[in-house]
């Protein structure tokens, strides 16, 4: 007899809408969750103002850490860079070619593995709610030792390896509708610290579920908002 896998697969788009321009890119997404909580994202992101395209894996541990991820950039249908990354319980490590600057390797020693990693899908800035201590209720948290794959706004530079710290804040739950469907939500927002992003507005998101799935963002920043547009599968 054969035994059916015992993962569950979550499949979405999100789209990302300008106040002015109106839908200016796409995101698909593919999230296989585990059965011992481990979880495997696979992201397109269109961003058509840009004519960029960004295709990332990224997985995390049961503890919603980061574990290992992949990057590759392409602009105007001309390839920007790749990277592939490594995270452990001493920092993290990234094998990078990039058009910019050739190959490079990064290591960086940390005194405990990354609390996350920003590689700047949408879906995946939602799984950064994961880091929030939620019996502490609603208020505002210090994220340290935070990495990510770029430092702009729209993630298109690097691929590299970069590591800031933030605050995130839990406002509270509320429902949410968007084209997907009606959500339970948390409402988060992501204050930047870092000098050269601490004149950003916070990023504000809304998360579903056990899954932190993301329904919703607004950043005042881009003048945009993105919303969750097709959903199938079994959230919880």
């Amino acid at each position: 007899m054969i035994r059916g896998m015992r993962h569950r697969t979550l499949r979405g788009r999100i789209d990302y809408l300008h106040d002015q321009q109106g839908e200016r890119g796409r995101e698909w997404f593919t999230i296989t969750a585990h059965a011992d909580g481990a979880r495997t994202l696979r992201a397109q992101c269109e961003m058509d103002d840009e004519d960029l395209l960004r295709d990332v894996t990224y997985s995390v541990d049961a503890r919603w850490r980061p574990l290992d991820a992949f990057v590759r950039l392409m602009r105007q249908d001309q390839f920007v860079g790749s990277a592939w990354f490594r995270f452990h319980d001493r920092g993290a490590e990234c094998e990078a070619f990039t058009v910019a600057d050739g190959r490079t390797s990064q290591r960086v020693e940390l005194e405990r593995r990354p609390t996350l990693f920003a590689a700047h899908p949408l879906v995946g800035d939602g799984w950064q709610a994961a880091a929030y201590d939620f019996s502490r209720g609603p208020g505002r948290q210090r994220l340290e030792l935070c990495t990510n794959s770029s430092s702009r706004p729209d993630g298109g530079s690097g691929p590299s390896l970069g590591v800031v710290h933030k605050d995130l804040e839990f406002v509270g739950e509320e429902t949410v509708t968007v084209p997907a469907g009606r959500f339970r939500a948390r409402r988060m927002r992501i204050h930047p610290l870092m000098p050269a992003m601490a004149h950003w507005p916070p990023l504000e998101f809304w998360v579903a579920g056990e899954d932190n799935l993301l329904v919703r963002m607004r950043w005042d920043l881009l003048e945009s908002s993105y919303d969750l547009v097709e959903f199938e599968g079994e959230l919880r």
